[in-house]
């Protein structure tokens, strides 16, 4: 770890400093921090390769387990940084909760210096593997910033590059999965202004208090938690790109104080009463169909108007007919890189089973099969048995009446089983390199070593 920068967050002084000790002489660089609210202003200024964050803080969100939401923030803005959760031996579960929503491992407290070097240690080389694997997806989107040759698509990047270098206000439609977020960067990276910032905010997902902290702004004292100001996502992204992910799903008075700041182009940060000039070309994004949008008992129409000098409908992955072959071989491509596995292809049957479903979940749902085939997969090529397609969709699926084939968690479970234990057995017992190659941490390998009795 002597190349790792670190960053501890937690609200308990004498654990950063005790943490901060043990790992000065061993890692690069200790970062440490009380305050979660500070923790994105530090991950932007600075080079992290593991955060090691508490699950609980005394601050504003209140909701017993504030790890879980900064989690989703540095997972969502910084998805190569390494986190680590800290727990007390009373909220293991919620720590479970954390492994499936993007945490690399957890740590019980107290804990031994032995057992927490050894963690961090093991996370952060994993993270190279995962950095590469980021570097991998940069250099693809250097030559291409979306995957598709169908003729739906080449209309959608021709679309793209006419109004990318305008400084129209861009709505950009579609269902869940579809690549919205990509579009938005496709759309800023051959804009005008591609050498600015671009700020991403998943505005659906903040409350009404943090609504304004976040996208505005705050001045030390403006509320109980505000230690020093805080500069906004409006004024972070000045010269850039804003974009706003999940906007339809914001609520009216949240709409009435973001029309107020583009129709001023100015923001008021929390506690103060000087309005600070922001230039910036906002994107907008919504998997509500703009018909819905345009009801007013939900949404603005002024609003709609100012998000919406131009749509882009994005297209279903179903109506995208050769891509899915396309995509599929690019996300084989990736995993197998990431994991470390020597993988050829996709065999003739299992070629035919994407063809023939119909991706309720689109793009991510693909990708998710993908990354599950690649992890499971125990040849050097993907059979059709490999390739499990999400059941969180089956239910939607089966309500647009879309022809599937729905596996049983009995058969699930049993290739999981029969997965890990090849693993285990192929590295004699070694768990590190077993869950590597099974794309697990250590932790969450033994805890299904312990459901399956293994």
């Amino acid at each position: 770890m002597k190349k790792a920068t670190i960053l501890i967050v937690d609200d308990d002084q004498d654990l950063l400093t005790a943490v901060r000790i043990l790992l000065k002489p061993k890692v690069k660089q200790v970062l440490v921090e009380k305050n979660p609210e500070n923790l994105m202003h530090i991950l932007g200024r600075e080079a992290v390769d593991v955060v090691l964050l508490d699950m609980n803080f005394k601050s504003a969100i209140n909701t017993g387990n504030e790890g879980l939401y900064w989690l989703g923030k540095i997972k969502s803005n910084y998805p190569h940084i390494q986190v680590v959760m800290i727990t007390a031996y009373g909220a293991v579960d919620l720590a479970v909760r954390s492994l499936k929503q993007g945490a690399s491992d957890f740590i019980v407290k107290p804990w031994q210096n032995d057992l927490l070097l050894e963690t961090l240690n093991t996370v952060f080389e994993e993270g190279k593997g995962t950095t590469v694997g980021k570097t991998i997806v940069q250099k693809q989107k250097e030559e291409s910033d979306l995957v598709g040759k169908s003729a739906i698509m080449e209309d959608l990047q021709y679309k793209i590059d006419k109004v990318a270098p305008t400084e129209a206000n861009i709505l950009i439609l579609g269902e869940n999965g579809t690549g919205k977020d990509l579009i938005a960067q496709a759309l800023h990276k051959r804009s005008l202004r591609t050498k600015g910032p671009y700020i991403k905010v998943d505005v659906g997902a903040l409350t009404d208090t943090l609504f304004e902290s976040e996208l505005f702004g705050y001045k030390k004292g403006a509320f109980t938690d505000a230690r020093e100001d805080r500069q906004g996502r409006f004024e972070a992204a000045n010269g850039g790109t804003l974009f706003l992910d999940e906007i339809g799903n914001i609520a009216l008075q949240q709409q009435a104080k973001l029309l107020s700041v583009l129709q001023n182009r100015q923001v008021t940060p929390l506690g103060s009463y000087q309005g600070i000039p922001v230039d910036i070309r906002l994107l907008s994004a919504t998997n509500v169909p703009l018909k819905t949008l345009a009801d007013e008992s939900k949404f603005r129409k002024d609003l709609i108007y100012r998000i919406n000098t131009v749509e882009i409908q994005v297209p279903p992955l179903r109506e995208r007919g050769e891509d899915i072959v396309l995509l599929a071989n690019h996300f084989l491509d990736f995993y197998s890189g990431k994991y470390h596995k020597n993988i050829e292809g996709l065999e003739k049957e299992a070629l035919q089973k994407l063809r023939a479903y119909h991706f309720p979940g689109n793009v991510r749902e693909l990708q998710y099969s993908l990354e599950r085939a690649v992890i499971m997969a125990e040849q050097k090529s993907i059979r059709d048995i490999d390739i499990l397609f999400s059941p969180i969709e089956q239910e939607q699926a089966a309500d647009n009446g879309f022809a599937q084939q729905i596996v049983s968690n009995q058969s699930l479970e049993e290739m999981e089983r029969k997965a890990i234990k090849s693993a285990i057995e192929r590295y004699s017992g070694n768990i590190s390199k077993a869950a590597r190659e099974l794309g697990l941490t250590r932790a969450a390998l033994y805890r299904r070593m312990e459901k399956y009795d293994i």
